[in-house]
């Protein structure tokens, strides 16, 4: 079973790969929503979340409240921190439960794993190709902008969280370069598909 590790910056267009992905058969796995799942009302998770970051993190019908959470962490290097320690081993142990499920169901799957902070937390696990999804920074604040209606000061905001792009790139075995028309980003991703499929 190839395991495929596809990652990028915020809006580097890591989703439409992972679809094009899909729709040649490979099971995408996608870390932002085994995040929702880990901190889903009741899970340990939230509970601990509420703990270390207070009970306004919670709105009134007990989900996590992500944009209070967010404007207390984004831009403190410590909250982001502490938030990370509580929340990647619950998606680490999910995450591998849903490889392991996918193999089990298809023992021929090409399991890609949706993980935007690949750097952060997963870059040494023994993934068979990593993918980087890759726009020039001044292109996803665009991005984030126009098509999210996020306003510039918190799209940046969002952009430096994360790692440098060129640590991203380091890790690279593939690039797909985004900037362009979609159908050049989907002629690079076929084009990995050929690498990647079973034979």
């Amino acid at each position: 079973m190839p395991l495929i590790a596809l990652t990028g910056g915020i809006a580097s267009g890591k989703s439409t790969i992972a679809r094009r992905l899909a729709e040649h058969g490979a099971i995408i796995v996608d870390a932002d929503q085994i995040v929702r799942d880990v901190q889903a009302p009741g899970a340990p998770v939230l509970a601990k979340i509420a703990e270390t970051f207070g009970a306004d993190v919670i709105a009134p019908d007990g989900a996590l409240d992500r944009a209070a959470l967010g404007a207390k962490v984004f831009g403190d290097a410590d909250l982001l921190k502490q938030l990370n320690a509580i929340v990647h081993p619950a998606v680490r142990i999910e995450s591998q439960r849903r490889f392991e499920q996918a193999v089990a169901d298809d023992p021929h799957a090409v399991v890609v794993y949706d993980v935007p902070l690949l750097v952060e937390a997963r870059v040494d696990d023994p993934w068979d190709t990593i993918v980087v999804a890759h726009a020039p920074a001044s292109e996803r604040l665009r991005r984030l902008v126009e098509l999210r209606g996020m306003d510039e000061r918190a799209a940046q905001e969002r952009i430096d969280a994360q790692v440098p792009d060129d640590k991203r790139l380091a890790i690279a075995d593939v690039v797909i370069d985004t900037a362009g028309e979609l159908a050049e980003t989907h002629r690079q991703t076929d084009a990995l598909w050929e690498r990647i499929r079973p034979q």
